[in-house]
């Protein structure tokens, strides 16, 4: 795996394996097949080129249909919160089902919507910045749910007002959608309708008469002709990997962070052991995005205090399914995340979702599932409050004296004492922050309200509503969300 360049060692990948893996998490969130997103953008790609869309433009619909959805765990804790289920909510609601929102809520929707979507369109077009893209793909993510008619958020521009690729990602979204749900016909009868409201009227009737033959390419494409009409120039550059974790991590504000400290403790307790450099990456890398598959497992779930369900259960233990499946279609991360799905299993076959036991856990599989459980041990979760290192220390000791965990890995992990990596994206806007306010991101980045952290530093609530604006403001941002990526990037938190 190569280094970037501009921050030292760290491992990197090429972007456009990094947008594919955004892509999975992205469908995954939006309760979506896993190839969504990539049907989806070469769907865009035929719309934008049959409308004479310049060169610019059919890029921008690529790259814009592959991150569409990478802001969505940003704003899955506001969707659980409003809407209950995020994951089957915005599933329903992208299939246009009439039920998808709580009927208590029609009248308000608007309100409840907006601040989702903006939420979702600067934590996306960041993304698309720190990964290199054009300044067209970042414009395209940034008003991705505006609408023709100016019904759409966050901003309700209308007409001309949107960037024309915009009407190009949806129309391709929803044609993927539609006729996957409903069938070709339905799908067209449903795009006409809504013509001349969430898009142009030409632009649909293009649509609606070349979807058949679309689809019908489509079908008959493999997979490395896809990602081959797919690729673009900006996508064959390097990316940090820690870019994807901070993304993982956004759907649940009590896990910022959680990834790149899991990669530095596996890393560190990787030197004791003496692996090769490969191996030191790869468990690196694993740690950074073992929890991809997080993203299928609504907040609800997560975020609940009492001992879950075994319907709730049934869905958390597929979290590392999902991440081996992610490796099938991210090119180079392809070995660490079938690395990173052995986070959960326990040497004596207890874990999941594989049961492996014994001899099938390599020593890097060993460390990566240890170090999670170091952890998060020693974090506060919603049913828990964080371990003190000797009370983690004392706990995963007698776990591996039962035999779940490697006993020489876990005194490795204990002895290390690891400190986080604070691995700075070469792409990140500089912005100086006081102590001070990097204390009150710090809080408000976990999910604090702003007097929460006024409690917790001694602080007046409008003294910590102050810091907050200004770092909104030298962040150039205006969400928690977007603030706390941009902090991520810059080894602030």
């Amino acid at each position: 795996m190569p280094t970037s360049p501009g921050f030292s060692d760290a491992p990197a990948v090429r972007v456009f394996d990094a947008v594919k893996a955004l892509a999975f998490i992205g469908d995954l969130s939006m309760g979506q097949p896993t190839d969504h997103s990539i049907r989806t953008a070469w769907l865009a790609m035929r719309v934008a080129q049959a409308a004479k869309l310049d060169e610019a433009a059919v890029v921008a619909v690529r790259e814009a249909s592959l991150l569409r959805w990478s802001g969505c765990t940003a704003n899955a804790a506001g969707f659980a919160e409003a809407l209950g289920d995020d994951v089957a909510t915005r599933e329903a609601m992208l299939a246009l089902k009439p039920d998808w929102a709580p009927a208590e809520l029609h009248g308000d929707l608007g309100a409840v919507m907006t601040p989702l979507a903006r939420i979702h369109c600067e934590v996306s077009g960041e993304a698309a910045r720190m990964l290199g893209l054009g300044a067209g793909t970042q414009t395209t993510l940034r008003h991705i749910f505006e609408a023709w008619d100016g019904s759409g958020s966050p901003d309700h521009l209308a007409g001309s007002a949107v960037p024309p690729t915009v009407f190009v990602v949806a129309l391709a979204g929803e044609l993927e959608i539609f006729s996957r749900t409903y069938g070709i016909e339905r799908a067209k009868a449903l795009i006409a309708q809504r013509a001349d409201s969430r898009y142009p009227d030409k632009l649909a009737r293009l649509t609606v008469r070349l979807a058949a033959q679309w689809l019908d390419e489509l079908e008959q494409a493999d997979a490395a002709s896809i990602d081959a009409a797919l690729l673009t120039p900006q996508m064959n550059d390097v990316t940090p990997v820690e870019l994807i974790a901070d993304i993982i991590d956004l759907k649940l504000p009590w896990m910022t962070g959680y990834s790149r400290s899991v990669a530095a403790a596996a890393a560190s307790c990787a030197a004791h052991f003496a692996l090769d450099a490969n191996a030191h990456s790869r468990l690196y890398c694993a740690g950074l995005i073992h929890g991809m598959g997080r993203a299928a497992v609504p907040n609800l779930v997560w975020n609940t205090a009492a001992r879950l369900s075994q319907a709730a259960w049934e869905k958390a233990r597929l979290v590392p399914y999902w991440t081996s499946r992610a490796g099938r279609q991210t090119g180079a991360l392809a070995e660490a995340a079938e690395l990173g799905s052995y986070a959960y299993e326990r040497l004596d076959g207890s874990g999941y979702f594989r049961g492996a036991a014994g001899a099938a856990l390599s020593i890097e599989a060993r460390i990566l599932s240890a170090s999670a459980a170091w952890v998060a041990l020693r974090a506060a979760r919603p049913w828990r409050e964080a371990l003190t290192h000797d009370e983690a220390a004392k706990l995963l000791r007698a776990e591996a004296a039962q035999g779940r965990y490697d006993t020489e890995v876990v005194n490795a992990l204990i002895d290390e004492r690891a400190a986080q990596k604070r691995v700075v994206n070469p792409r990140a806007q500089t912005a100086r922050l006081s102590a001070r306010e990097v204390d009150v991101l710090r809080g408000i980045s976990r999910g604090a309200s702003n007097k929460e952290v006024a409690r917790d530093l001694s602080l007046s609530p409008s003294t910590v509503r102050t810091h907050v604006e200004s770092v909104f403001r030298k962040l150039d941002c205006s969400t928690r969300a977007a603030a706390t990526l941009k902090a991520l990037s810059l080894g602030l938190l």
